[in-house]
């Protein structure tokens, strides 16, 4: 029987957890693969509410060659993240024979900041896509999925639930990925319709604006 394909979600202090989970959701019903959850030690990661943990279980040192990469992002420890040499170069290794490099929300700049995305296209949550065009990168505010020959990137966190049952189609098969949407009963029938720039009114803009604000006043 062949080894299972390794998928390596990438944990740091502050991820958010819905970018993990999401596409965890979908991808745990993948037949012949292995879920792991990385970070420097195993154990308990807190998110960005420093309320609720994920725990990893294994190291990115017993995790040298994942199959898949998943980072996902965060809204406040992503500079952090960027700043974690060793989490930075094990992106870099990994990333030379992995089958796919992908990313949600600002998991995408993580991934740019290692060097990984440089001449491609990608996306993240809508509030970062000007840190991707500053490493040079051909942001898409209008895709929630980009597909970049092995690298691909999710929008910002409820994309991750997308970008799973796409994945989940390309490490199995269509009727794989239908099948695991259903069991999550992933129907969407969301009771707004703000949840792009394009469609939100200005008030609602304008009051997220005011909340991003206030969340990273010193």
């Amino acid at each position: 029987m062949p080894d299972k394909k390794i998928i390596a979600f990438v944990l740091y202090p502050g991820v958010t957890l819905l970018d993990a989970i999401g596409p965890y959701t979908a991808l745990r019903g993948v037949p012949d693969i292995e879920v792991r959850f990385v970070a420097h030690e195993v154990g308990p990661v807190p998110d960005d509410s420093t309320q609720l943990y994920l725990s990893a279980t294994h190291t990115f040192y017993e995790t040298p060659d994942p199959a898949v990469i998943v980072v996902p992002g965060s809204g406040i420890a992503t500079d952090a993240a960027i700043a974690d040499t060793g989490l930075i170069e094990w992106l870099q290794r990994t990333a030379q024979s992995a089958q796919w490099v992908t990313s949600v929300c600002t998991g995408s700049v993580i991934l740019a900041a290692a060097g990984l995305l440089e001449g491609r296209a990608a996306t993240s949550h809508w509030g970062y896509l000007s840190r991707l065009e500053a490493f040079g990168i051909e942001a898409r505010p209008d895709d929630r999925i980009v597909e970049d020959g092995r690298f691909v990137t999710a929008a910002g966190v409820s994309a991750g639930i997308d970008f799973g049952l796409w994945l989940a189609a390309r490490l199995s098969d269509e009727l794989t990925a239908k099948s695991i949407q259903l069991m999550m009963e992933y129907d969407p029938q969301p009771p707004f319709d703000s949840g792009h720039m394009s469609k939100a009114e200005a008030d609602v803009i304008e009051k997220v604006f005011t909340d991003l604000a206030a969340l990273t006043a010193p």
